[in-house]
Protein backbone atom coordinates (compact mmCIF):
# COMPACT_ATOMS: atom_id res chain seq x y z
CA UNK A 1 0.00 0.00 0.00
CA UNK A 2 1.44 3.51 -0.69
CA UNK A 3 1.42 6.38 1.43
CA UNK A 4 -1.40 8.04 -0.28
CA UNK A 5 -3.61 5.34 0.57
CA UNK A 6 -2.96 5.37 3.93
CA UNK A 7 -3.57 9.06 3.76
CA UNK A 8 -7.07 8.63 2.68
CA UNK A 9 -7.69 5.59 4.44
CA UNK A 10 -6.00 6.22 8.20
CA UNK A 11 -7.26 3.08 9.37
CA UNK A 12 -5.22 0.96 6.66
CA UNK A 13 -2.28 1.78 8.02
CA UNK A 14 -2.90 -0.09 11.34
CA UNK A 15 -1.25 -3.15 9.45
CA UNK A 16 1.23 -1.26 7.04
CA UNK A 17 3.23 0.60 10.17
CA UNK A 18 3.84 0.69 14.13
CA UNK A 19 0.92 2.01 16.21
CA UNK A 20 0.64 5.59 16.73
CA UNK A 21 1.28 7.29 19.80
CA UNK A 22 -1.34 10.05 20.10
CA UNK A 23 -1.44 12.43 22.58
CA UNK A 24 -4.34 15.27 23.20
CA UNK A 25 -4.88 18.77 24.98
CA UNK A 26 -9.14 18.40 25.24
CA UNK A 27 -9.28 22.00 25.36
CA UNK A 28 -12.74 23.82 25.40
CA UNK A 29 -14.85 22.24 27.84
CA UNK A 30 -15.61 25.23 29.68
CA UNK A 31 -15.74 27.44 26.77
CA UNK A 32 -18.30 25.19 25.50
CA UNK A 33 -20.43 25.29 28.45
CA UNK A 34 -20.46 28.84 28.53
CA UNK A 35 -21.42 29.67 24.89
CA UNK A 36 -24.90 27.59 26.25
CA UNK A 37 -25.18 29.58 29.47
CA UNK A 38 -24.43 25.79 31.45
CA UNK A 39 -21.98 25.91 34.05
CA UNK A 40 -18.37 25.25 33.42
CA UNK A 41 -18.70 21.53 34.82
CA UNK A 42 -21.39 20.39 32.55
CA UNK A 43 -18.58 21.10 29.35
CA UNK A 44 -16.45 19.19 31.72
CA UNK A 45 -18.94 16.04 31.64
CA UNK A 46 -20.47 16.51 28.16
CA UNK A 47 -16.16 16.31 27.45
CA UNK A 48 -16.29 12.77 29.45
CA UNK A 49 -18.00 11.55 27.01
CA UNK A 50 -15.78 12.76 24.19
CA UNK A 51 -13.36 10.80 25.72
CA UNK A 52 -15.08 7.78 25.43
CA UNK A 53 -16.23 8.03 21.85
CA UNK A 54 -12.30 8.98 20.90
CA UNK A 55 -10.81 5.65 22.88
CA UNK A 56 -13.42 3.31 21.09
CA UNK A 57 -12.40 5.14 17.83
CA UNK A 58 -8.44 5.07 18.49
CA UNK A 59 -7.64 1.31 17.79
CA UNK A 60 -9.79 1.59 14.27
CA UNK A 61 -7.35 4.35 13.06
CA UNK A 62 -4.16 2.46 14.35
CA UNK A 63 -3.60 4.19 17.36
CA UNK A 64 -1.86 1.73 20.22
CA UNK A 65 -0.98 4.72 23.09
CA UNK A 66 -3.82 7.39 23.92
CA UNK A 67 -2.69 9.89 26.18
CA UNK A 68 -4.84 12.22 27.16
CA UNK A 69 -4.11 15.62 29.04
CA UNK A 70 -7.28 16.01 32.03
CA UNK A 71 -5.93 18.14 34.34
CA UNK A 72 -2.86 20.10 34.95
CA UNK A 73 -0.46 20.84 37.85
CA UNK A 74 -1.68 24.35 37.51
CA UNK A 75 -5.62 23.43 37.06
CA UNK A 76 -5.30 23.31 41.23
CA UNK A 77 -5.35 26.96 40.57
CA UNK A 78 -8.91 27.38 39.55
CA UNK A 79 -12.22 27.79 42.30
CA UNK A 80 -12.14 24.95 44.23
CA UNK A 81 -15.25 23.93 43.77
CA UNK A 82 -14.34 23.72 39.63
CA UNK A 83 -11.55 21.49 41.29
CA UNK A 84 -13.61 19.63 43.22
CA UNK A 85 -16.16 18.50 40.61
CA UNK A 86 -13.42 17.66 38.51
CA UNK A 87 -12.02 14.99 41.03
CA UNK A 88 -15.07 13.67 41.25
CA UNK A 89 -16.02 13.62 37.64
CA UNK A 90 -11.90 11.51 37.52
CA UNK A 91 -13.50 9.40 40.29
CA UNK A 92 -16.47 8.55 38.57
CA UNK A 93 -15.20 8.10 35.23
CA UNK A 94 -12.39 5.57 36.67
CA UNK A 95 -15.57 3.71 38.80
CA UNK A 96 -17.25 3.19 35.12
CA UNK A 97 -15.21 2.68 32.55
CA UNK A 98 -12.55 0.15 33.68
CA UNK A 99 -14.70 -2.65 33.84
CA UNK A 100 -15.24 -1.74 30.23
CA UNK A 101 -11.41 -1.13 29.35
CA UNK A 102 -11.02 -4.41 30.92
CA UNK A 103 -12.96 -5.98 28.59
CA UNK A 104 -11.92 -4.64 25.33
CA UNK A 105 -8.31 -4.57 26.26
CA UNK A 106 -7.36 -0.85 27.31
CA UNK A 107 -4.85 -0.52 29.30
CA UNK A 108 -5.54 1.87 31.97
CA UNK A 109 -2.51 4.54 33.39
CA UNK A 110 -2.65 7.94 35.05
CA UNK A 111 0.29 10.18 34.71
CA UNK A 112 1.63 13.05 37.21
CA UNK A 113 1.88 13.34 40.98
CA UNK A 114 -0.33 10.96 43.00
CA UNK A 115 0.49 12.60 46.58
CA UNK A 116 -2.10 15.61 45.91
CA UNK A 117 -5.43 12.97 45.69
CA UNK A 118 -7.56 11.40 48.14
CA UNK A 119 -7.04 8.40 49.18
CA UNK A 120 -10.57 7.40 47.86
CA UNK A 121 -9.14 8.37 44.58
CA UNK A 122 -5.69 7.01 45.09
CA UNK A 123 -7.36 3.38 45.72
CA UNK A 124 -9.54 3.92 42.30
CA UNK A 125 -6.52 4.62 39.96
CA UNK A 126 -4.66 1.63 41.28
CA UNK A 127 -7.46 -0.31 40.97
CA UNK A 128 -7.78 0.64 37.46
CA UNK A 129 -4.62 0.31 36.60
CA UNK A 130 -3.79 -3.12 38.22
CA UNK A 131 -7.61 -4.61 36.70
CA UNK A 132 -6.60 -3.24 33.12
CA UNK A 133 -2.60 -4.18 33.01
CA UNK A 134 -3.29 -6.88 30.14
CA UNK A 135 -4.88 -4.98 27.88
CA UNK A 136 -3.29 -5.03 24.58
CA UNK A 137 -5.68 -3.58 22.12
CA UNK A 138 -4.85 0.39 23.61
CA UNK A 139 -2.22 1.82 26.08
CA UNK A 140 -4.20 4.89 27.64
CA UNK A 141 -2.81 7.31 29.85
CA UNK A 142 -4.52 9.75 31.69
CA UNK A 143 -2.35 12.96 32.72
CA UNK A 144 -3.85 14.03 35.55
CA UNK A 145 -1.74 16.94 37.83
CA UNK A 146 0.86 16.61 35.43
CA UNK A 147 3.61 19.06 34.61
CA UNK A 148 5.98 18.53 32.16
CA UNK A 149 8.34 20.82 33.69
CA UNK A 150 7.75 18.94 37.10
CA UNK A 151 8.35 15.64 36.05
CA UNK A 152 12.02 16.39 33.86
CA UNK A 153 13.01 17.65 37.14
CA UNK A 154 11.70 14.75 39.30
CA UNK A 155 13.36 12.39 36.82
CA UNK A 156 16.82 14.30 37.28
CA UNK A 157 16.80 13.95 40.76
CA UNK A 158 16.48 9.89 40.20
CA UNK A 159 18.99 10.33 37.21
CA UNK A 160 21.97 8.73 38.75
CA UNK A 161 23.90 6.77 36.12
CA UNK A 162 27.17 5.10 36.31
CA UNK A 163 29.28 5.79 33.22
CA UNK A 164 27.96 8.14 30.25
CA UNK A 165 24.73 8.93 30.59
CA UNK A 166 22.05 8.06 28.07
CA UNK A 167 18.47 9.17 26.36
CA UNK A 168 16.89 5.85 27.21
CA UNK A 169 18.08 5.91 30.64
CA UNK A 170 16.88 9.75 31.35
CA UNK A 171 13.75 7.78 29.17
CA UNK A 172 13.15 5.34 32.08
CA UNK A 173 13.46 7.80 34.86
CA UNK A 174 11.15 10.27 32.96
CA UNK A 175 8.62 7.20 33.24
CA UNK A 176 9.55 6.24 36.74
CA UNK A 177 9.11 10.15 37.51
CA UNK A 178 5.48 9.77 36.32
CA UNK A 179 4.06 6.48 37.14
CA UNK A 180 4.34 5.12 33.65
CA UNK A 181 5.63 2.54 31.85
CA UNK A 182 7.93 3.36 29.42
CA UNK A 183 5.96 4.51 26.01
CA UNK A 184 7.19 5.40 22.66
CA UNK A 185 7.84 9.04 22.08
CA UNK A 186 4.62 11.11 21.07
CA UNK A 187 3.80 10.63 17.05
CA UNK A 188 0.91 13.15 17.07
CA UNK A 189 -0.13 15.90 19.38
CA UNK A 190 -3.54 17.10 18.83
CA UNK A 191 -5.06 20.17 20.42
CA UNK A 192 -8.38 21.02 20.22
CA UNK A 193 -10.43 24.54 21.15
CA UNK A 194 -8.68 26.84 19.12
CA UNK A 195 -5.22 27.22 21.12
CA UNK A 196 -2.12 26.53 19.39
CA UNK A 197 0.44 26.12 22.53
CA UNK A 198 1.63 23.28 24.48
CA UNK A 199 0.70 24.01 27.90
CA UNK A 200 3.33 22.88 29.67
CA UNK A 201 2.85 19.18 28.60
CA UNK A 202 4.33 15.90 26.99
CA UNK A 203 7.60 18.42 26.42
CA UNK A 204 10.20 15.42 26.56
CA UNK A 205 7.87 13.15 24.51
CA UNK A 206 6.73 15.73 21.90
CA UNK A 207 10.05 16.39 20.87
CA UNK A 208 9.34 15.42 17.15
CA UNK A 209 5.78 14.55 17.42
CA UNK A 210 3.54 16.53 14.18
CA UNK A 211 1.14 19.04 15.72
CA UNK A 212 -2.43 19.47 14.83
CA UNK A 213 -4.60 22.32 16.22
CA UNK A 214 -8.88 22.34 15.56
CA UNK A 215 -11.13 25.29 16.52
CA UNK A 216 -13.79 21.90 17.49
CA UNK A 217 -14.21 22.03 20.96
CA UNK A 218 -13.30 19.09 23.11
CA UNK A 219 -17.13 18.28 23.66
CA UNK A 220 -18.32 18.41 20.06
CA UNK A 221 -14.86 16.22 19.05
CA UNK A 222 -15.74 13.14 17.12
CA UNK A 223 -14.18 10.08 15.76
CA UNK A 224 -14.37 11.87 12.20
CA UNK A 225 -12.24 14.53 14.23
CA UNK A 226 -9.71 11.73 14.74
CA UNK A 227 -9.81 10.72 11.50
CA UNK A 228 -9.07 13.82 10.16
CA UNK A 229 -6.32 14.46 12.42
CA UNK A 230 -4.51 10.92 11.43
CA UNK A 231 -5.10 11.67 8.33
CA UNK A 232 -3.49 14.83 8.10
CA UNK A 233 -0.57 12.93 10.67
CA UNK A 234 -0.17 10.32 7.00
CA UNK A 235 0.23 13.14 5.19
CA UNK A 236 3.30 14.63 6.43
CA UNK A 237 7.40 13.83 5.67
CA UNK A 238 8.84 13.20 9.01
CA UNK A 239 12.37 13.89 8.66
CA UNK A 240 13.58 13.53 12.23
CA UNK A 241 16.76 16.05 11.69
CA UNK A 242 17.85 14.38 8.33
CA UNK A 243 16.46 14.27 4.82
CA UNK A 244 14.48 12.26 3.07
CA UNK A 245 16.31 9.10 0.46
CA UNK A 246 14.46 11.02 -2.53
CA UNK A 247 15.20 14.63 -1.77
CA UNK A 248 19.03 13.53 -1.23
CA UNK A 249 19.08 11.47 -4.75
Amino acid sequence: MKKSDLCRNPAAARNQASPLHVAIIMDGNGRWATARSLPRIAGHRRGAIAVRRTVEAAPKLGIGTLTLYAFSSDNWQRPASEVSALMQLFHEYLRKETEECARNGIRINVIGRRDRFSPALLEDIEYAEKHTAHGSTLHLRLAVDYSARDAIMRAAQLFKPEGEPTREEFRRMMSKAIHSPVCPDVDLLIRTGGEQRLSDFLLWETAYAELYFTSRMWPDFEEADLAAAVQAFYARERRFGTILEAAAG
